[in-house]
C-alpha cells in the first residue's frame, strides 16, 4: 500500500476486482466505460489496483501482459485497462495514484512498453500522466477469427528507461484489453 495524506486517495493491490466493485466506482449502467458503441469484445484483466478514499473504492486499474507485433518484430506489451475512477472523485488524484501504483508493478512484470485504448477526450488526461498517443491505427483481434482496426485512440508508455516504442505498424494478437 502507497501511503498518502489523510482525505486523498490511497492506492491498493486488489486481490480480485468484481462487478460490484465497478459499480462502486461507476454506478450502475449499461456502458460504464462509454465504449459500447465501438461493439468490441474484451479481455478480462489479470492485476487489479484500486484507489480508496477512506473505505470507499474510488477508482481501478487493470493489467496483464498481451502478444504483440510492431511491425515485424513480435514482442510483448502490459494492457492496462479497466481504468475507472468515480465521478465525484475525478480531478481529485485516484487516477494518478491509481495509475502510478499498477505502472510501478508492471515495470516488474518483463515487457518494455505499457499500452492502453481510450476514447478521445480522454487523450489529454493520459498525457499529462506521461502517456503517448500512436497516430497508426491498430489491429486486434475479435471473436470468429475477425480481425479489427481499434476505433478507439491508443496510447504508449515506457516501462522502463531505454525503451522506445518503433513507428511501425501494431497488432494485437489478442482481444483488446
Amino acid at each position: 500500500m502507497l501511503a498518502r495524506r489523510s482525505g486523498t486517495p490511497t492506492a491498493v493491490r486488489l486481490p480480485r476486482y468484481t462487478k460490484a466493485d465497478q459499480e462502486e466506482i461507476l454506478g450502475v449502467g449499461d456502458d460504464p466505460f462509454g465504449v459500447a458503441a465501438a461493439g468490441l469484445a474484451w479481455l478480462q484483466k489479470e492485476e487489479h489496483f484500486g484507489a480508496r478514499h477512506g473505505d470507499r473504492l474510488v477508482a481501478h486499474v487493470g493489467l496483464l501482459r498481451l502478444p504483440v507485433a510492431i511491425g515485424e518484430v513480435e514482442t510483448e506489451v502490459v494492457g492496462v485497462g479497466g481504468v475507472a475512477v468515480a465521478p465525484d472523485m475525478q480531478g481529485r488524484g485516484p487516477a494518478r495514484t491509481v495509475l502510478t501504483a499498477a505502472l510501478d508493478h508492471a515495470r516488474t512484470m518483463g515487457p518494455q512498453h505499457a499500452l492502453l485504448f481510450c476514447r478521445p477526450p480522454l487523450v489529454a488526461l493520459y498525457q499529462r500522466l506521461g502517456w503517448h498517443l500512436l497516430e497508426r491505427d491498430v489491429l486486434v483481434e475479435q471473436p470468429e477469427s475477425r480481425v479489427v482496426t481499434m476505433p478507439l485512440r491508443t496510447m504508449v508508455t515506457p516501462l522502463c528507461d531505454d525503451a522506445h516504442w518503433p513507428s511501425e505498424p501494431v497488432r494485437l494478437f489478442s482481444l483488446p484489453m
